[in-house]
C-alpha cells in the first residue's frame, strides 16, 4: 500500500511539473500570439471574440472562473478593458494575476502609444488617458510585444524556457519576412484618404500611411446620428475619401449609409483574429486586412 501511495504521489508531482501554463487572454489577438509562442505548453483561453466590442464585455461567471485558474493574464491594457477586467480580477481573487505581479502582462507597455490626450474631459467621449489602445492593428508592434511575452513565459515556466526561446526566434524570422511582404503589398494605400466609424485605426494608419479625414462617431464611443453623418458628407466635398472603414464588430448601418451617399466603398476589416474567414491567425489577420483595403481602392 505504501509503495502504491508513493507511486501515486510521484505521478501527481510529475503531472504538475509538466502541466500546461494556464493563460487568460483578454482579446483574440493576444490569444493568437500566445499560441505562436507557447504552442502545446499552454492552455489558452480567449475571453472575447473579434465580433465583440472589447470596451464593453460582460464580466460573466465563466470569465471569472477561467481567471481564477489562470497563471498569466494577457491583455492590451491602456484601460481598454477598464469596464470589465477589474471586476473579473476582484471576483476571481487570484493573486497570481493581480496588477504588478509577473502573471499580469499588458501589451501596451511595450509599444509607443498614439493619440495620448493632453487633457481629459468626459465631454470628449470615450477617451483613454494612456492613449489609443487599439495597438493590435500595427503589425510592427508584435515584435517587441512578442519578445517581452516570450521572456515572461520563460519566467513563469522556466522548465520550458528553451522551448520559448526557440519559438520566439522562429516567430521573429517569420514575422519580419511577413512585414516586408505586407508593406510592399500595401504601398498603394499610402496617402489614401479614409473615413472611419470609430477612432480605432490610428495604428493601422500610422503603419500603412493611410490619411484619416473624418470619423462617423461625433465623439469616441458615441453612436453617429444622421445629422452628424450629413455634416461628414458635406465635409467630404473639400476632403474626398476613397473608402469608409469599420471593424467587424461594429454596427454596419452608419458606414453603409455613408458609402451609399458618398458613392465610395464600405470596407469591413476583421480588426482581430477571427473577425473574418481569412483572419484565422495573426498572419491571416494582416493578409486579409491588406487585401480588403486594396480591394476598397478598386
Amino acid at each position: 500500500m505504501q509503495k502504491f501511495l508513493c507511486a501515486f504521489l510521484l505521478l501527481l508531482l510529475s503531472s504538475n511539473v509538466h502541466a500546461a501554463l494556464n493563460i487568460f487572454a483578454c482579446e483574440p489577438e493576444w490569444a493568437a500570439l500566445a499560441q505562436e509562442l507557447a504552442g502545446d505548453k499552454a492552455d489558452i483561453y480567449a475571453a472575447t471574440t473579434a465580433l465583440q466590442d472589447p470596451h464593453q464585455v460582460q464580466a460573466r461567471p465563466s470569465l471569472i472562473a477561467h481567471a481564477r485558474r489562470a497563471q498569466l493574464l494577457l491583455c492590451t491594457g491602456a484601460e481598454l478593458e477598464i469596464g470589465w477586467l477589474p471586476v473579473i480580477l476582484r471576483e476571481s481573487a487570484n493573486p497570481d494575476i493581480a496588477a504588478d505581479k509577473p502573471g499580469n502582462f499588458e501589451a501596451a507597455h511595450y509599444v509607443t502609444m498614439l493619440e495620448v490626450p493632453t487633457h481629459l474631459s468626459r465631454s470628449e467621449g470615450d477617451v483613454h488617458p494612456g492613449g489609443n489602445p487599439h495597438i493590435q492593428l500595427d503589425a510592427r508592434n508584435y515584435l517587441p510585444i512578442a519578445q517581452a511575452l516570450a521572456q515572461r513565459l520563460s519566467e513563469l515556466d522556466p522548465v520550458n524556457a528553451a522551448f520559448y526561446h526557440e519559438r520566439i526566434h522562429s516567430f521573429t524570422q517569420k514575422w519580419q519576412a511577413a512585414l516586408a511582404r505586407w508593406e510592399k503589398q500595401a504601398a498603394p494605400l499610402k496617402g489614401q484618404a479614409i473615413i472611419v466609424h470609430h477612432k480605432a485605426f490610428a495604428y493601422l494608419n500610422d503603419w500603412l500611411g493611410l490619411h484619416e479625414v473624418a470619423e462617423l462617431e461625433p465623439k469616441p464611443g458615441m453612436e453617429p446620428s444622421v445629422s452628424h453623418m450629413s455634416q461628414v458628407l458635406e465635409q467630404m466635398r473639400q476632403h474626398p475619401a476613397k473608402m469608409v472603414i469599420r471593424a467587424a464588430y461594429q454596427e454596419s448601418r452608419p458606414s453603409e449609409w455613408m458609402a451609399q451617399h458618398a458613392h465610395i466603398p464600405e470596407v469591413t476589416l476583421p480588426f482581430s483574429v477571427g473577425g473574418s474567414d481569412g483572419a484565422k491567425d495573426l498572419f491571416g489577420l494582416f493578409d486579409d486586412t491588406i487585401a480588403r483595403l486594396l480591394a476598397g481602392l478598386k
